[in-house]
């Protein structure tokens, strides 16, 4: 190797240069050298020349120079330390004249040592701001469902004529019989069972390694089979798998969509804000070990409380503020921007023009966790909606607190799909929620929830309530497996059945039994049976039982 390839390899390399301390160890310097008696001086009474771990020090080389500079500024600084520190008696006259000379022989190498030393100090204090580089993730989540339902007899539901044949696309509105004003009332047989798919597919990115903007996409094709029993605005709703859905607009049809849009980031160590123009409200509200819809309860109805939230996703920010290790508070403002309502027939209020972000749907959460231990939560919930009426009517996916079913104005006021004679209404909701892990393999859930609806412009309220108990068995039969038994009552009718096109039924009182078993396979792997048993289906006591199952294969990655 060249003596210049050398040199440019050790200059490559500059852990291979280390701080020694005496000048006898700087084996290739010469007495004879003037610069010896200047090394010295400076290397034995201010410890500061840089040298190879060979012991040499090559001084007579051109790339030494810059290597003698680099000792020699080292050396300049030890002095102006010991200055400043007033300690300048220590310094000798002869090494400062010797110091001098030194500068004057070698100013140009010096000159491009400090420019050196100042980029690198500047890109050291860049990376020590920014020690992350701009990465994004992918976790996907994809389901399998094959799904079940039956009943006895023939069971009788609310919707428009001809929703027999269409119960995914057809019973998005109420109608009343015009002779009577009772609300249209149809009856169906049993569904063919079904094999369907969903997948969730998550970009997180991160631009600081704390920060995370996250874009959710999803595609899917499924229509649960129990939904061929559900009255107008009961879809998805009572014994249906909610991974059995679809994602867009239409249902059955394999829309890609995006599901979440949104960028979270820490104010401070305990107060997280996530803001953006499709915040999934189900992310930051209402959670319970038991009832995630992962691992837990897994039916529409059973993984939350059904009054809440009339906004799914929603344009808007959520606040996260973690008070200490027992308190833990969420406020949320939303206004309705949700994938798989149609924003031709006027959803999606928060980018129409015509509402707005605060003129359409929209709500204001807040909820209160406290953990007096690892083990037992309480969530205490308030949440204040307003919701726009779609041909005078308020309900449906965008009806709670009213869960299920579709509100006018009355049988005197209503003009059936034309005009249910509704303007909006605003609602308020209370909900509690608990779980509690008293052993390892066993804990207990539940939830209740009020609401009360007014409607405008007639100035009259609908009152419901709802309720939720259950028991789970994690690790049963295998570690990482959970077991779940769950009784529910998804709407209660208090006040204002008269004002249901759809969903009171004859005044009976909808309940439902749900068990269901999670199964992990591998880390990735999972199956999960779930059965369901509907009482009074769709609000009818004249109703039979409708029987449900349901085989989840749950792959992630």
């Amino acid at each position: 190797m060249e003596p210049a390839e050398a040199d440019e390899a050790q200059a490559d390399d500059p852990s291979a240069i280390d701080q020694v301390t005496s000048v006898s160890q700087l084996t290739d310097v010469q007495p004879t050298d003037w610069a010896f008696q200047a090394l010295q001086s400076l290397v034995e009474r201010y410890g500061c020349i840089v040298g190879y771990p060979d012991r040499t020090f090559r001084g007579n080389r051109a790339l030494t120079r810059y290597e003698f500079s680099a000792g020699l500024n080292a050396c300049m600084d030890r002095i102006n330390e010991l200055i400043a520190a007033g300690t300048a008696d220590l310094v000798k006259k002869e090494d400062l004249l010797a110091v001098q000379k030194l500068q004057e022989e070698f100013a140009a190498e010096l000159a491009t040592v400090r420019g050196r030393v100042d980029a690198v100090e500047a890109r050291t204090a860049t990376l020590e701001k920014q020690q992350f580089s701009t990465t994004t993730k992918l976790n996907g989540l994809v389901w399998f469902n094959l799904s079940a339902a039956n009943a006895s007899r023939d069971v009788t539901f609310e919707g428009p004529p001809g929703s027999v044949e269409n119960p995914a696309n057809g019973r998005f509105f109420a109608t009343r019989d015009p002779a009577t004003g009772s609300p249209t009332r149809q009856v169906t047989g049993s569904p063919e069972p079904t094999f369907s798919f969903l997948t969730w597919l998550t970009f997180n990115t991160s631009f600081s390694g704390k920060d995370s903007l996250v874009t959710q996409l999803a595609a899917g094709n499924g229509i649960s089979p129990i939904n061929q029993y559900a009255s107008a605005g009961f879809f998805n709703a009572f014994g249906s798998p909610f991974t059995d859905q679809s994602a867009g607009t239409v249902n059955g049809r394999n829309d890609v969509v995006i599901h979440d849009l949104f960028y979270s980031f820490p104010l401070n160590d305990a107060i997280k804000i996530t803001v953006g123009p499709r915040v999934n409200w189900y992310r930051h509200f209402d959670f319970n070990r038991f009832t995630f819809f992962l691992t837990g309860a897994g039916s529409f109805d059973s993984i939350g409380s059904t009054q809440t939230n009339a906004i799914d996703r929603g344009s808007g920010a959520v606040i996260e503020w973690n008070i200490n290790k027992q308190f833990r508070l969420a406020v949320a403002y939303l206004g309705e921007n949700t994938e798989f309502l149609p924003g031709q027939f006027g959803f999606n209020t928060s980018s129409n023009p015509n509402f707005g972000l605060f003129g359409g749907t929209n709500t204001a959460t807040a909820e209160l966790t406290f953990s007096p231990t690892s083990s037992l939560n309480f969530r205490f919930m308030y949440n204040y909606s307003r919701i726009q009426a779609y041909g005078g009517q308020v309900g449906g996916a965008i009806g709670e607190p009213i869960p299920y079913g579709y509100l006018d104005a009355g049988p005197g006021f209503s003009n059936g799909i034309i005009d249910g004679g509704l303007n909006h209404a605003y609602a308020n909701t209370l909900a509690f929620n608990f779980d509690w892990l008293i052993t390892p393999g066993f804990g207990i859930f539940g939830r209740y929830s009020f609401g009360n609806t007014n409607l405008e412009p007639i100035n009259k309220a609908v009152d419901v309530q709802s309720f939720q108990v259950g028991v789970g068995f994690p690790d049963l039969l295998k570690k990482g497996a959970l077991g779940v038994v769950t009784f529910l009552v998804p709407m209660d009718i208090i006040r204002g059945e008269e004002y249901f096109a759809a969903g009171a039924g004859d005044g009976g009182t909808m309940y439902e039994l749900e068990a269901s078993y999670f199964f992990p396979l591998s880390d990735n792997l999972a199956l999960v049976p779930s059965f369901y048993a509907i009482f009074n289906a769709n609000n009818f006591d004249s109703n039979p039982t409708i029987f449900v199952g349901n085989l989840r294969a749950q792959f992630s990655f």
